[in-house]
């Protein structure tokens, strides 16, 4: 009967299910997101009442509009109509940009400009850790008082920023550093985006969540056809995607090395097929999605009957966990933060209720994933539960425990 039991679990052939690893799935994915939204909160709290060079300079990059000068609270200098207005035509065009570039995206992969989007990746990189890390510095340096010259400033920036870039894109590096990086780059984006006027910033995160479920589920979706046409050619695309490695990796695993062009056969059980013509069918144990642009999850589960090249045995590229690996887009690493940010503008209960409202929809949206076995999108649950808490919590909690408090009932 325990021969039965155990045969159950692992199933036919002995594999794990990702649910039967959906709560190491969790931690591996909870953790790092968890850590940018904390950093996001020290950020936002302390520099948010001090800093009025970043207040001058979000007014003069983010936005044109007069309502984006005003102080970022419900009612500003304007009617409430005017910045909803605002808002709106801000959101609306903030997706519309992003709509257009992912379609280019498409055609540019389509083409096979992979070394042009690489470019194009590292240089955005470096301009986000050396740009946007070095103001973000400047603020900390003074709001800590911090003793460092100029010329030493300058120097730690540039490697440190350099670095990143490397750490990123090559796979030689450890990929520890790789995912420092990805959660910094995370902070740093988030951080900028907290510096929009509020009624934009709760406008730009239910738009983006809309965006991200029709991109993804849609047949004619930018980031659906981007998965399928990577698939069909089993093509790496250069993105900043975070890559969950088991906690607990289990007896007999091996690692599955990514590469430009991936050469892993499968054994003559399985006729010697080509990885890029195995598709995602129920006759198929093997399911191949590869990393993208866009705020997605994708699961990888696990086969037994594979063989490595040679090349591959030697450990070059970025590794993967073939009992499953996790991939969360750094997209939702930021809007996540974003939101939490926010709400640390408020008050910390609210920030406690958008953090669990975030968490509690990223475990929904891992357990649709365990169902489905296909790419998700990670934004539209987790965003509409942390903007309906964040609500709830402003509107009712917050006046039941003041007047608890008040009245002496809590203390």
């Amino acid at each position: 009967m325990d021969d039965r039991s155990t045969d159950s679990d692992l199933g036919t052939d002995g594999e794990r299910s990702i649910l039967d690893t959906l709560g190491e799935d969790i931690i591996r994915i909870v953790t790092p997101v968890s850590l940018c939204m904390l950093l996001v909160v020290l950020l936002v709290s302390s520099l948010s009442s001090t800093n009025d060079l970043s207040s001058s300079i979000s007014s003069l990059f983010l936005s044109s509009h007069p309502s984006s000068l005003s102080s970022p609270n419900l009612l500003g200098s304007d009617s409430t109509w005017e910045e909803i207005k605002s808002a709106l035509i801000t959101a609306l065009s903030f997706v519309v940009v992003v709509t257009l570039l992912t379609f280019l995206l498409v055609l540019l992969v389509y083409f096979r400009c992979t070394n042009f989007l690489r470019i194009y990746m590292g240089i955005s990189s470096l301009f986000v850790l050396s740009f946007l890390g070095g103001f973000i510095s400047l603020l900390l340096i003074s709001y800590f008082k911090i003793p460092i010259d100029l010329f030493t400033f300058a120097i730690l920036l540039f490697n440190l920023s350099v670095l990143g870039v490397f750490a990123v894109y090559m796979s030689k590096f450890p990929i520890s550093l790789n995912q420092g990086y990805l959660v910094t780059i995370g902070v740093l984006t988030a951080y900028w985006f907290t510096m929009l006027p509020e009624w934009t910033t709760w406008a730009l995160l239910i738009a983006m969540s809309l965006y991200d479920l029709a991109a993804v589920l849609l047949p004619i979706g930018p980031l659906r056809l981007l998965v399928e046409l990577a698939m069909s050619r089993n093509e790496e695309i250069p993105a900043l995607v975070y890559e969950a490695r088991p906690v607990d990796p289990q007896p007999g695993d091996r690692i599955r090395v990514w590469r430009e062009r991936t050469d892993i056969r499968i054994d003559e059980t399985e006729n010697s097929t080509n990885l890029a013509n195995v598709q995602p069918v129920r006759e198929t144990r093997l399911v191949v999605s590869e990393e993208i642009t866009a705020p997605l999850i994708e699961a990888f589960p696990q086969t037994s009957d594979r063989r490595l090249s040679s090349e591959e045995e030697e450990g070059e590229g970025i590794g993967l966990s073939l009992s499953g690996a996790i991939k969360l887009g750094l997209g939702d690493f930021i809007f996540y933060s974003v939101l939490v940010g926010r709400a640390a503008m408020y008050d910390y209960m609210t920030v406690y209720a958008c953090y669990l409202a975030i968490i509690a929809g990223l475990g929904v949206t891992l357990m649709l994933l365990a169902v489905y076995r296909q790419a998700l999108p990670a934004l539209p649950v987790s965003i509409m539960l942390g903007v309906v808490f964040y609500l709830l919590t402003r509107v009712l909690l917050e006046v039941f425990v003041v007047q608890c408090s008040t009245n002496l009932l809590m203390f």
